[in-house]
Formats: structure tokens, C-alpha cells, sequence
């Protein structure tokens, strides 16, 4: 099963999308985020394009595990992505995704400048990753 994933954040959202098996997460694009409903519009068309089954959004929880502001976002995201297209799209805990892909990158020995550029797809990235390896997809 291919999973097209999301990070979503104020001014970029990062794409990601899983082998065909579902067992492998690669870095996509980045987007400049415009508004919602068009942010919604290109990664239903972007999932779709590439022949996605499953749409997952990174969902920020706070240290006690509770939504905040970023959470409330995405969750309003996932139901405007769910307005154009009929791919069932689920939240997932991306906590630190960010970070994590930042301190991947500089230890692969990427530039300051090419971290920056790709640091958000690479979160959808781990997001991605972390579902994969969470679900058992294979």
C-alpha cells in the first residue's frame, strides 16, 4: 500500500510517499504553504498523481500528549484534503519530526543550505517512517 504523508507547517508542508509495499519512506518536495483549501487542493492532486491508498497527516502533540494550536491545524487540514478526495486521510503524531530530520541531515554531512530547503520533507519523511514502522505495513 502506498501512503502519501504530510507535514504541515505555517509557511512550508513537506511530502513524503512510501515504496509500493508500504515499508519505505522518501522524502518528496516541499510546498510554500498558500492557503488551505489550496494547500488541501495540491496534495490530494499530489497523492493522487502518485497512486496513494492512504493520505497521513503529522498531527503535533504537546509533552503531556494533548493537541495544541499546530494539532488544531492539522486537523483542520486533514478535513479539507478529505473535501477533495476520497483517500481515507488519518492524523499521525509527528512530535519532534522536524528536529529529528534537521539532526539526520547534519549527520549525513548536508549543507546548512540544503538542510533548510529539504528539512520539511525529510520530517514528512520520518513521520511517514514512524507510521510505517508502527503499523507493520509490509
Amino acid at each position: 500500500m502506498r501512503v502519501f504523508a504530510v507535514d504541515p507547517g505555517e509557511r512550508h508542508i513537506g511530502l513524503a510517499v512510501s515504496d509500493a509495499t508500504g515499508t519505505v519512506a522518501r522524502p518528496l518536495a516541499t510546498l510554500r504553504h498558500h492557503s488551505r483549501a489550496a494547500d488541501a487542493e495540491q496534495i490530494a492532486a499530489a497523492a493522487s498523481e502518485l497512486g496513494a491508498e492512504l493520505i497521513l497527516i503529522g498531527y503535533a502533540l504537546d509533552a503531556e500528549g494533548q493537541p495544541g494550536p499546530q494539532a488544531r491545524r492539522a486537523e483542520k487540514l486533514a478535513a479539507a484534503v478529505g473535501e477533495h478526495t476520497a483517500l481515507p486521510v488519518i492524523l499521525h503524531d509527528e512530535s519532534y519530526s522536524t528536529r529529528a530530520a534537521g539532526e539526520a541531515m547534519r549527520a549525513a554531512g548536508r549543507r546548512r543550505r540544503a538542510r533548510q530547503e529539504n528539512v520539511h520533507a525529510v520530517a514528512a519523511a520520518v513521520i511517514l517512517q514512524s507510521y510505517l514502522d508502527a503499523t507493520g505495513r509490509q
